[in-house]
């Protein structure tokens, strides 16, 4: 396993991240279990989780888990993520500086943990003013309970304002330490403004659904099966984007790819975004331990540059 820090930071995380979306709804605890141990067993550490995973039922799970010594909690780096919750099948999101900050205590309560090494905002809230939101990092951060923070899902103009505010104010020297945000072959609208921000003011770049939502595994290129996420009543919503024909195209650019090196689909996709400007971790959100399994046999894969070239020209 690859180690890399987050942007300009000292935090090390593992080039692959274990994403933990699906833990306590369609991941039992035996699965999740035998997941988590494989992932330390290959080296990684980061642990991607929030409040609104399955209402706090991943969490639980992961501090189940620790607790119990399947995974070292000190060789572990937990991101957690606050400020949103599902009401009524939809996301409700309170960035307010009270509900994050009693969103922490819970997570933390759930992780059994007396701190998270990574803190992000889930997602903007328009209704508060983003300095709120940023008093409740500062907080959370100056009393030890969080070792860096960060924002999920923000646009780039927003994480850039964040980042000058946090610095020029004096309150968190460092700004944030990282951005997590969708970037894989089926989604490169990160390419525009993200990336190149990031670069530039030293932020790291958490990758969230590499994959394309499962899409670039290959395992629709026929069909939708019968036990995949787009099957599904909660996530077929969450897939249905990528199941078109400009996204089968670059799946089949993927597919060629693979067979050309004797890989996976999903080795190659993985690879891909490992490889771009400012990674610092592709979070792998496996269901069963199966996939995992797979996704950790081709974690050093290193991609020719001319095969990166063909993906890029087919996902552009």
């Amino acid at each position: 396993m690859e180690y890399r820090y987050v942007g300009g930071t000292g935090l090390e995380v593992s080039s692959l991240g274990l994403g933990t979306m699906t833990w306590g709804r369609d991941t039992d605890e035996l699965d999740a279990a035998d997941q988590l141990a494989e992932f330390a067993e290959a080296g990684g550490t980061l642990i991607d989780t929030a409040a609104s995973y399955g209402d706090g039922a991943a969490e639980q799970l992961i501090g189940s888990l620790l607790r119990s010594g399947v995974a070292s909690r000190d060789e572990m780096v937990i991101c957690t993520k606050s400020g949103s919750r599902m009401a009524g099948g939809h996301f409700r999101t309170d960035a307010s500086r009270g509900n994050l900050l009693s969103n922490l205590e819970q997570s933390l309560t759930r992780l059994g943990c007396d701190h998270v090494d990574l803190w992000l905002v889930q997602r903007p809230d328009p209704r508060v003013p983003l300095e709120e939101t940023l008093e409740a990092l500062v907080a959370a951060r100056n009393s030890g309970k969080v070792r860096y923070v960060g924002l999920a899902n923000y646009p780039a103009w927003m994480a850039v304002r964040a980042h000058t505010l946090l610095q020029a104010s004096g309150a968190l020297a460092g700004g944030l330490a990282a951005v997590e945000i969708e970037y894989s072959l089926l989604n490169r609208s990160v390419e525009r403004e993200v990336v190149p921000a990031a670069e530039a003011l030293g932020i790291g770049l958490l990758a969230w659904s590499p994959l394309g939502r499962g899409v670039l595994t290959g395992k629709y290129r026929n069909g939708v099966p019968a036990d995949s996420r787009a099957a599904s009543a909660h996530l077929g919503g969450f897939v249905a984007p990528y199941l078109n024909s400009a996204a089968a195209a670059v799946v089949e650019g993927v597919a060629t790819a693979a067979n050309g090196l004797g890989v996976a689909p999903l080795d190659v996709a993985l690879a891909w975004v490992r490889a771009r400007r400012g990674v610092a971790s592709a979070i792998l959100g496996a269901r069963t331990p199966a996939q995992l399994h797979t996704a950790l046999a081709g974690a050093s894969l290193e991609l020719p540059q001319a095969i990166v070239q063909a993906l890029d020209e087919v996902s552009a």
